[in-house]
């Protein structure tokens, strides 16, 4: 996590370099395109929009082009074609004037391992030529307590578990106010109580005006905090948009509560209905394309004692099996 040179402009630049683009952008890219020696396709004509002020996740098993894409949008490596921009600016060429407005953690945070976590995020600060070193400790002490690290700031980096590498990564992103921040599994490493904790710290840096790009392979932490998402796959974008909008293109799943699940899912099998699975005392299936009223009708004349009968709401994870037909990693 290299810190940025000072601000300079760019007079090829359009945009503000503040918010985004005049389309209200933080990260826009037009056919951003990575091959690499060998041939290898990492990321193929990629379009993709980030509206600011939103909570963006960026969705993929591991392996789908995320963290190549990231690195391109940080100016850390060159695209083979296509165009990006970030803040409203041209990257790689505008970085110098646009990542001073960015926090990033990518691939993990790059530390010493014999400095202490505060002596970490000093040397981070002090590579700023954009920080007042007068207020130095006061960021330092206000970043680490900011992700939970203040009780252990004093204990050498080495010594550190890969969750509080992490947030001491998170730690040295937050140093400076940021515009954008970029997070490439950020949870990674975590406990579920260190995983809720950032989630809770992505959700009030969204409240303050901050565009989240979030990186992650777990359905169930972008559909907990994202606003927009992006689904990708084998270095091709799948779709785009928000999170409701894209759950709501998956349709449900048809749940039926009986202590007679075998009864209740020959019944479902009868009627034509597609993927029945008995899970405790649960019958579910695809949702029918006849009355739902006359499905439960069936059940109740074959003797099924109906308990509970709805129409669940499509997950993110329907979605992305709808999209890509493969599963996923829901929760890691």
């Amino acid at each position: 996590m290299d810190q940025p040179s000072a601000a300079e402009p760019d007079p090829q630049g359009s945009g503000d370099g503040a918010g985004g683009d005049a389309d209200g952008a933080a990260i826009r890219t037009h056919a951003l395109t990575k091959r690499y020696r060998g041939g290898q396709l990492a990321v193929d004509g990629l379009d993709l929009t980030v509206p600011v002020g939103s909570v963006f996740g960026f969705l993929g098993p591991n392996g789908s082009g995320k963290t190549t894409t990231i690195r391109m949008l940080m100016g850390l490596i060159e695209p083979t074609s296509g165009s990006a921009r970030v803040l409203g600016r041209p990257m790689p060429r505008a970085a110098r004037a646009v990542l001073p407005h960015v926090g990033a953690l990518i691939e993990g945070p790059a530390l010493y391992g014999f400095l202490s976590g505060r002596d970490n995020l000093v040397r981070y600060d002090a590579a700023d030529p954009t920080a007042d070193p007068r207020t130095r400790n006061t960021r330092v002490a206000a970043a680490l307590d900011r992700v939970g690290l203040a009780a252990a700031a004093g204990k050498k980096a080495k010594a550190y578990s890969l969750g509080m590498k992490q947030r001491l990564g998170l730690a040295a992103a937050l140093l400076q106010p940021r515009r954008l921040l970029v997070l490439d599994e950020p949870t990674n490493g975590l406990d579920p109580q260190g995983m809720r904790e950032i989630r809770s710290l992505v959700r009030e840096l969204a409240s303050d005006g901050t565009t989240v790009f979030l990186s992650s392979h777990l359905l169930d932490e972008i559909e907990q905090v994202c606003t927009h998402a992006a689904v990708m796959a084998q270095g091709r974008l799948i779709t785009q948009g928000p999170v409701t909008d894209l759950a709501a293109g998956a349709r449900g799943r048809l749940v039926v509560t009986t202590p007679d699940t075998a009864d209740a899912a020959r019944v479902l099998k009868e009627r034509g209905l597609p993927d029945v699975v008995v899970a405790d005392d649960q019958v579910s299936c695809d949702p029918p394309d006849d009355e739902l009223s006359d499905i439960n009708a069936a059940l109740v004349k074959a003797g099924v004692r109906v308990r509970g009968f709805a129409l669940e709401r499509a997950s993110l994870e329907d979605a992305f099996v709808a999209l890509t037909g493969e599963g996923f990693d829901v929760a890691g």
